[in-house]
């Protein structure tokens, strides 16, 4: 049933222990005055304006008292379950949620569980042809036996069952970063691209295989530090990468090609890595047609260590000024049939996305083509001049 009342509201989509979490996030105030702001949220379900205090949340993040920050006074602009119920409704009148990222560039880690590790081999194989799913994935599993959740990546192990694969013919990209040394860090979108709470995501109008990934979205500092989490979904279009992995770009960075919300939870006295790393991720997606798919991702069951994949994507090869969002990667594996056998699973315009963690709330969206949904417009760029506007900017 779909919540009605604010304490509904707020039961279904925030933090099971909201009184006890710092969150922070991003809503539009509209209005001539108007714009982007950081927000947080307090325990009784008001909403405050921190962009007195940080123009951006990027800016905000850097800040070595960002928790002291998010819970000090500011001035109250309404309450969650109003937010929440604007964004959901698309009501441009009154304050909705933004992705809670702003300047940050939005990078993912990709094969970071053995479930979509698997169905990435089978994307390759495949070559866009969800047809063949099927076929592939019992030769593939047939090939590869046992269960490579124990096998550490980059280990001799790991070595050894490339070698025994390079052997066999059977070795992949998906595989090399899998099990391999390196782990696969890509670019999701640029900063400002993602999308947030309530909004549509995009699937690029040539796609007729893809599906969601239900995922934890690491907020990190300029500094290599990671200051909080989300939740996001990966919209991955099958089809694409598995044609060719040069496709990738096209695969992974479309108009809404993800979406980051409800807000971040702030690393604090009580929230912090281990909480991360013990997260337990539900999927649903209900489609207009009464079809209904569940799944789940557990981060226990992940490969790598999160802060390892922030070493991965940062440090002295690499650095971000204004900090970075890492989506974690997904155990979520869509091979349930949804309309001829063997087909597997894709979406179809208009499916509802939630994805659910009690420590993070749930993120809600609708799926769309990419070229019906509005464009995006407003970069880094446009937020200069508005804050400046604004009086927001300080020399």
């Amino acid at each position: 049933m779909d919540p009605k009342t604010p304490e509904q509201i707020v039961k279904r989509f925030l933090p099971a222990d909201l009184a006890g979490a710092t969150l922070v996030g991003r809503a539009w105030l509209p209005g001539a005055s108007g714009g982007p702001v950081p927000i947080a949220v307090r325990g009784n379900g008001e909403v405050v304006d921190l962009s007195s205090r940080a123009p951006t949340v990027s800016a905000l993040l850097e800040r070595a008292d960002r928790v002291a920050v998010a819970r000090a006074d500011a001035p109250v602009i309404g309450d969650v379950a109003s937010l929440l119920s604007a964004s959901l409704a698309g009501d441009e009148s009154t304050p909705r949620l933004l992705a809670p990222s702003d300047l940050q560039p939005v990078k993912a880690s990709g094969v970071t569980f053995v479930s979509s590790l698997l169905e990435r081999v089978i994307e390759e194989q495949a070559r866009g042809d969800a047809s063949r799913a099927d076929e592939i994935r019992a030769s593939v599993t047939e090939i590869l036996g046992g269960d490579l959740r124990a096998v550490r990546p980059g280990s001799e192990q790991a070595a050894r069952i490339k070698a025994v694969l390079l052997e066999q013919g059977a070795w992949s990209q998906y595989l090399e970063v899998g099990i391999g040394a390196d782990a696969e860090i890509f670019t999701k979108c640029p900063p400002m691209a993602a999308v947030g709470f309530g909004a549509r995501v995009g699937l690029h109008p040539a796609s007729t295989w893809n599906n969601p990934e239900p995922e934890v979205v690491l907020a990190v500092s300029s500094a290599g530090e990671v200051v909080g989490a989300a939740l996001g979904n990966d919209v991955n279009l099958r089809d694409f990468e598995g044609r060719s992995a040069l496709l990738l770009g096209k695969a992974k960075d479309n108009n809404a090609s993800c979406a980051i919300g409800p807000f971040i939870r702030l690393f604090d006295e009580r929230f912090g890595i281990d909480q991360v790393r013990g997260a337990e991720l539900v999927l649903t997606v209900r489609g207009t047609d009464g079809y209904r798919l569940e799944g789940r991702s557990s981060m226990r069951e992940i490969s790598r260590d999160p802060l390892e994949l922030v070493g991965h994507a940062w440090g002295a090869h690499h650095q971000y000024p204004d900090g970075f969002m890492l989506f974690m990667g997904t155990m979520f594996a869509p091979n349930q049939d949804r309309g001829e056998r063997g087909m597997g699973f894709t979406h179809v315009i208009g499916d509802e996305v939630e994805i659910r963690c009690d420590s993070l709330g749930a993120l809600l969206n609708t799926v769309d083509r990419c070229d019906a949904i509005p464009r995006w417009e407003f970069g880094i760029g446009a937020l200069m001049d508005n804050l400046a506007r604004r009086g927001l900017l300080r020399g």
